[in-house]
């Protein structure tokens, strides 16, 4: 249960979707097909905006926006509010098939330093592009005709895949001696919507504490630690409670680096 005052919320269940500035809400269930409201007094309708939430913690003030879309049918209007903040440069939490991921513009060296900070990710770190689809990762990264075989069989999935990258990448999101890049299609209604607006990759880490190894997977503890670091919440509930599995394709033979949801054996791992 949160407590936000002074802000603007976005109130949605199923397709319907209501934006109020309010005075004081209580939340008490956010679950898909639920939604329970106490101790609401409406201020004045408006169309959605920026105005941030100001949540009240007892500890301090958080200013993401928390957009609740619909997991299965995502609301397409939402869609594109959001997507209109990456492009303007916010910090975007979002669902993907495996985990909770943190994203940002493909271009914005800014926010990819701040995610840099968030989860103190050192230089040599590859960050992961995330696309919609096979054509879309091929522009960004080299995939020979066996590979993409393979590839075309088992994605969308929950694969990271390290690959040599193309000159269509900014240098500073790659290995800084290997130059390769890490990219993934989800099986996701949430992140391929998102990726069908901005019309191009985003860049991306998993959302998992710096100093663990495993993501966090209820939405509500992702917000106790992010909401004041970043710019946007997508809360589509519970996704995937397992991290991708990493396969390195750089080299002569397929490495797994990382064993997590998707079976490594189907690439030869």
């Amino acid at each position: 249960m949160g407590r936000y005052s002074y802000g603007r919320v976005l109130i949605c269940e199923a397709q319907i979707l209501t934006a109020c500035e309010v005075f004081s809400t209580t939340f008490t269930d956010f679950r898909p097909g639920k939604f329970r409201i106490e101790g609401l007094a409406i201020l004045s309708s408006a169309p959605y905006s920026a105005a941030p939430l100001t949540r009240q913690t007892g500890k301090r003030p958080v200013t993401a926006d928390i957009v609740y879309i619909h997991p299965d049918n995502p609301q397409q209007r939402l869609l594109v509010q959001v997507a209109e903040r990456i492009r303007a440069g916010a910090i975007v939490v979002y669902p993907t098939d495996s985990a909770y991921a943190l994203g940002c513009h493909l271009g914005d060296k800014a926010a990819v330093d701040k995610i840099r900070r968030i989860r103190r990710l050192d230089k040599h770190h590859n960050f992961t592009l995330m696309c919609r689809d096979l054509s879309e990762l091929g522009t960004y990264a080299k995939v020979d005709n066996q590979l993409f075989r393979q590839l075309k069989a088992n994605t969308p999935g929950p694969y990271t895949l390290i690959l040599q990258a193309t000159s269509e990448v900014p240098r500073r999101l790659l290995h800084p001696k290997r130059k390769t890049i890490g990219l993934r299609v989800p099986d996701n209604a949430i992140a391929q919507g998102l990726l069908a607006e901005l019309g191009e990759p985003l860049m991306s880490v998993t959302v998992i504490p710096p100093g663990n190894d495993k993501p966090l997977t209820d939405p509500e503890n992702i917000k106790d630690w992010l909401l004041q670091h970043v710019d946007v919440f997508v809360d589509g509930g519970y996704c995937g409670l397992e991290p991708t599995t990493v396969i390195d394709f750089s080299g002569d033979h397929p490495l797994l680096l990382r064993a997590g949801m998707g079976d490594p054996q189907v690439f030869g791992c």
